[in-house]
């Protein structure tokens, strides 16, 4: 019998996932299913240029995946019961139920309003294609001179407001951040930073916290009202409601809790990798929400859960940040270079050559969904470890729980 393995959601992290499990272990021994409700791969990290008005490259994923041996089924995720270990889905034809031997949940997050009056009635967003796509109908129908404001001072904000500045230099883009302008970043990076936001005529909020969205202007705490005839919405992101739902251990925030390999706390036949994941970096901060995050954690449950089956052991590195990476429009960048658990050293890259380097890293993770070993040859084990699929744990599972404890 094959062993059932089913991926939910298609974005970075779990598309990497499913392709990386496809290249470790024989198809004879695993049906690997990947669930996502859209046909397509989505560049998220490219999301406020999709916005600004530029065209990006459809990437259907049934040719991404063409002969790696995973299943394509598209389908809205509408329920997991980690029991039963069965996944409800919505599709074309109806309603179904997928059964799983092991699941990798990567259903990733969206955006997040934070409770804030008006901002889900009137705030655009860039967390995803459709709130991007409804973003660019509305800019492109903005007249010169109306106002723009961006809320929220994170890297999506920032990569926001530029982006739209740079596209439509006739529009009066602001921002307004809760705290400093980069303030996470180095002094060099925010003397570019604010250097960037200068040439391109962004107006900054720097201390402002946005308490409600108009139709045409935002409330701030203090009472000041900004003129908006667009409020675009990047206070962070949101996970993906379902897991909440389940019997697994999750925080506060919905987020599954897992351990080093990308495992479940709570039940072992699940992993969660991606913004659906609690897990600890170095220092044993928690990962934060992006694609920097969700590749390596991809990278480590597909090993992981090829490992166990296959007999091997499973990989303990711990994930460490290297630099944070942003665009500034399509003529200006900065890198930001940082400590293994993600605070900012004094070394930066700006400039052109900061353009090239973010825009190899965008292809990069692209090229990296479609080779999920780095183009490094993988052989394909064989599975020696079949579980009991009554639900109950066989003797080389509770060998393998009993070693970590160990450890």
């Amino acid at each position: 019998m094959q062993h059932r393995i089913v991926v939910l959601g298609a974005g970075y992290a779990g598309a990497i996932a499913a392709g990386r499990l496809a290249r470790r272990l024989r198809p004879e021994d695993v049906a690997i299913t990947l669930v996502n409700a859209e046909p397509d791969f989505v560049e998220r990290v490219r999301m406020h240029q999709l916005a600004a008005g530029q065209d990006l490259p459809p990437r259907p994923l049934g040719e991404m995946f063409a002969g790696t041996g995973v299943r394509l089924r598209i389908a809205k995720v509408t329920g997991v019961d980690a029991d039963r270990r069965t996944v409800a889905v919505e599709t074309a034809d109806g309603a179904e139920e997928l059964a799983y031997d092991t699941l990798v949940y990567a259903l990733g997050s969206g955006r997040n309003d934070q409770g804030v009056p008006g901002a889900a009635e009137y705030a655009h967003d860039v967390a995803g294609r459709a709130g991007a796509l409804r973003l660019r109908e509305r800019l492109a129908g903005l007249d010169a001179g109306r106002a723009v404001v961006v809320v929220g001072g994170g890297l999506t904000g920032v990569e926001a407001a530029t982006e739209i500045a740079e596209a439509r230099p006739d529009l009066d883009v602001a921002l307004a951040a809760s705290g400093g302008l980069g303030d996470w970043l180095s002094p060099k990076g925010r003397a570019h930073l604010r250097k960037v936001f200068g040439r391109l005529g962004v107006t900054v909020h720097e201390h402002t916290a946005v308490t409600a969205v108009e139709a045409d202007r935002v409330v701030t705490a203090d009472g000041g009202l900004v003129p908006a005839a667009v409020t675009v919405w990047t206070t962070g992101f949101a996970v993906h409601p379902i897991a909440r739902a389940t019997t697994l251990e999750v925080t506060d925030t919905g987020r599954i809790v897992v351990d080093g390999t990308m495992r479940s706390v709570s039940h072992p036949d699940v992993y969660a990798v991606g913004d659906a994941a609690m897990a600890a970096g170095a220092g044993d901060k928690p990962l934060r929400m992006s694609c920097a995050s969700g590749v390596p954690m991809a990278w480590q449950a597909a090993d992981a859960i090829a490992a166990r089956l296959t007999g091997g052991r499973p990989p303990k590195a711990r994930l460490n940040y290297f630099n944070q990476c942003v665009s500034l429009g399509r003529g200006e960048g900065l890198i930001q270079y940082v400590t293994a658990d993600d605070r900012a050293v004094r070394a930066a890259l700006t400039g052109r050559l900061a353009v090239f380097y973010k825009e190899l890293v965008c292809k990069g993770a692209v090229w990296g969904v479609a080779n999920p070993t780095l183009g490094v040859p993988s052989r394909r084990r064989r599975v020696v470890r079949q579980p009991d699929r009554a639900g109950r744990p066989d003797r080389a599972a509770e060998a393998d729980q009993a070693a970590e404890a160990v450890a």
